[in-house]
This record gives structure tokens, sequence and C-alpha cells, in this order.
């Protein structure tokens, strides 16, 4: 659709056309109607006058110079007349011209009025342009504005959501390893008190035991004690073969660490829990070995260890200290 301003400019163009073609026609209109003045005729008046009878000589001289003088006065009017009829032409001619350049001169001020109007309403149509170019820059500059304070607001308000998220997990993080670590220290306890139930129990045994072996000699003590150590040497290989087949080496195991674990068994050989009780430096594999004997699970040999001696698998087996290194397991 058109705009206001070229609508405008399109009339102006029309009109001074217009204005043009009238004057032309109007030119063309005042010369093909000019008068157009007839060609002098000759005005001969003759006047016949009785003459008294005089002779035929002097007649015929007297009428010949008589029709010199009219002739002569004739062509003189008529030269007159002829003189007056060109100098009407040339004051009509000077007229028409006169009215021309007038009208030229009308059209030329009509032209230009008419162009210094279009010129006026072009200017006045790039200046609206102008003003809907600036009014448009404006907006799309607000609107910029506007998306970039948004997009800044989006920002901020992802970078907050991060670092609430952050603090989140941050949080959880400190509650589940608090919680981890009140239940490892709760399990320590219970362990610890089990222990000291079961070392008071066995020290409670091993006095009456004492007491009820006083007479005994030293031989039969000597003979006990390498008993014992005996056994204790061939379950704990028993033991660490279990462990080894469930072994998983870490991949930052290396020879020459040593972690020290404490096994708690049943006497049906169930084992009901396992703790470091002395790390090797290295978590990776201090887990390794408690996982490997948590996984064995059950040593059926010490059924028939606890059937056979109670009391030596109760100080020895019901809690057990064992020594790890990646090359005994050598999985």
């Amino acid at each position: 659709m058109p705009e206001p301003g070229q609508e405008r400019f399109t009339a102006s163009i029309i009109k001074a056309v217009g204005l043009h073609l009238l004057v032309l026609i109007l030119l063309f209109v005042s010369f093909s109607s000019a008068p157009e003045f007839e060609p002098a005729k000759p005005i001969v008046q003759a006047t016949l006058v009785q003459l008294n009878s005089k002779s035929p000589a002097t007649t015929q001289t007297d009428q010949k110079i008589a029709g010199e003088a009219e002739r002569t006065a004739a062509q003189r009017h008529e030269a007159e007349e002829l003189q007056r009829e060109q100098q009407q032409q040339q004051e009509a001619q000077e007229a028409a011209q006169r009215a021309a350049a007038e009208q030229r001169q009308a059209a030329a001020a009509t032209a230009k009025a008419a162009e210094e109007q279009a010129a006026e309403e072009r200017q006045q149509a790039e200046r609206v342009e102008q003003q809907k170019a600036e009014e448009a820059k404006r907006k799309a500059d607000a609107a910029k504005k506007l998306a970039e304070e948004e997009a800044a607001k989006q920002k901020a308000a992802e970078e907050a959501a991060k670092r609430k998220a952050a603090e989140d997990a941050k949080k959880a993080a400190e509650d589940a390893k608090r919680k981890a670590e009140a239940e490892a220290a709760a399990k320590q306890a219970e362990a610890d008190r089990v222990a000291k139930l079961k070392r008071e129990q066995e020290e409670a045994k091993a006095k009456a035991l004492a007491e009820l072996l006083a007479s005994e000699t030293q031989y039969q003590q000597a003979q006990a004690d390498q008993f014992g150590d005996e056994v204790a040497a061939s379950y704990d290989d028993v033991i660490r073969r279990y462990v080894s087949e469930q072994w998983r080496r870490p991949p930052t195991a290396r020879n020459g660490m040593v972690v020290e674990v404490q096994i708690s068994m049943l006497p049906s050989g169930d084992i009901t829990d396992v703790v470091v009780v002395r790390s090797s430096g290295d978590a990776g594999f201090d887990q390794s070995a408690v996982q490997a004997v948590r996984n064995v699970g059950r040593i059926p040999e010490m059924q028939q260890l606890s059937r056979e001696s109670p009391s030596t698998f109760d100080r020895m087996y019901r809690q057990r200290t064992l020594r790890f290194k990646p090359e005994d397991l050598a999985f």
C-alpha cells in the first residue's frame, strides 16, 4: 500500500503536467484565433465634370492630366492603407508575442511553483521516512536492550541456581559423610563393646581354666601352646586362601602395602563383621581387602574347630586380626 507522502507527491506531479498541457492549449488557441486581414483594395473615386467645350487637343491634355492625378492620389492612398494594415498586423503580432511571453512566463511560474511544491512534498516524505526510520531504530534499540537485560537476568538466575545446586550438593555430601562417619563410629563402638565383652568373657574363661588347670604340669601347658600355634597357622592359611579367591586387585595396589583387618566369626564359620585396624595408606587397597573378606561370607572349616576345641576357637577366631599384602593375595 503506497505511503501518504508518496500519494501527495504523485498528485502534485499530475497537477503540474495538467497545468502545462492547459497552457499549451491556450497558446495554440490564441495563435489559431488571431484575426486575418484581407488585402487592401484600391479605392478610386472618379468625378465627372462637365467642362466647357474646348479643343480636342486641349481636352485630351486636360483629361490626361486629370487621370494622372487621380492615379497618383489612388496609389498614395493605397500605399497609406497598406502601411496602416502592415502597422496593425505588426502591432497585432507584437501583442500576440507579448501575450505568448506572458503565458510562457505564467506557465514557467506555474511549473516552478509545481516543482517547488513537489520538492517540498518530497522533502516532507523524506522527513516522514526519516522519522519512521528513527522510530524503528529506537524501537529496535529498546528491544535489543530489553533482550540483553532479560539475558542478563536469565544468566544471573542460572548462575544462582548453579550455586544453590552446588551448595545443596556440598551440604548433602557433608551430611552423607557425617552420617556415614556417625554410622561407622556407632558400628566401631558396638564392635568395641562386643570385643570388650568377648575379651572379658575370654579372660573369665581363661581365668577359670587357669584355676582348673593350676595343678597341670608345665609340660602340658607347653604342649597346649604349641598345639594352639599350629592350629592358628593352619586356619590363617585357610582364611587367606578364601580371601585370595574373592579379592580383586585395585589399580592403586602396589607390592609392599600391608593392611590389618579384624574378622569377627561365629562358631558356624559365618563372618559377622570385618574392620580395618591398621591401614596400608591406600584406601582402595584397604577397601578391596575388606570387600574380599565380606564376599567370603562363611568358612566351613571353622565349624570343625569350634566343635573340636571351642576354647581355641573362642580365644583365637571369635575375633582374629590378619595382615594382608598384595603379594600374599596375588590376584
